[in-house]
């Protein structure tokens, strides 16, 4: 009977880690300060995002994304998109997953629309699941050493930053995205 005990413990992580995405939200006025500061903490640790703040017409910034899991994983957090520097609607990301890990992390990320067609699409769409609309480039340590103004060709690329804990990897592949203002 041992598939007993790793289900229960399994349920039992999945309940605190979906409790640890509950944790209470900030208002409007502090996440859009928080992602402010993130943003610019992210373009001064990381070069390439500078070069792509300044070249992107909207930012999504989710600067505190919360991770947890044992076999059953989800994370969850919220952000602000900034069109042309403003504040311009609030989002919620959140994921699950299935599969070999384990580990508590927070960390953030920021997307970067690039062009017209991208903001576009952020704007009319309720939702979206990454990986199931416009291409979207995860820039690493090892692209970001490369990374120029002149090698930018996709739509949105993707940065990570300030991440805390203890769990492997970074997959935003199946994260849903969504407006909720």
């Amino acid at each position: 009977m041992p598939i007993i005990p790793t289900l229960r413990h399994a349920t039992g992580l999945i309940l605190v880690a979906l409790t640890l995405l509950a944790v209470r939200t900030a208002s409007a006025d502090d996440l859009t300060r928080y992602s402010r500061r993130a943003l610019h903490a992210l373009a001064e640790e990381n070069p390439a995002a500078g070069k792509v703040i300044s070249k992107a017409l909207a930012v999504l910034v989710f600067p505190d994304v919360v991770k947890a899991g044992f076999i059953f994983g989800a994370q969850g957090g919220e952000g602000i998109l900034f069109l042309h520097g403003q504040a311009d609607g609030r989002y919620r990301t959140v994921a699950a997953s299935y599969g070999l890990q384990a580990g508590v992390q927070k960390y953030g990320y920021a997307l970067f629309f690039m062009n017209q067609k991208a903001v576009d699409w952020i704007n009319t769409t309720r939702g979206w699941e990454i990986g199931t609309g416009p291409s979207v480039v995860i820039v690493d340590k090892g692209m970001a050493r490369s990374f120029t103004t002149h090698t930018m060709h996709s739509g949105i690329y993707a940065f990570s930053f300030d991440r805390r804990g203890l769990m492997a990897g970074l997959d935003l592949q199946g994260s849903k995205i969504m407006r909720i203002d």
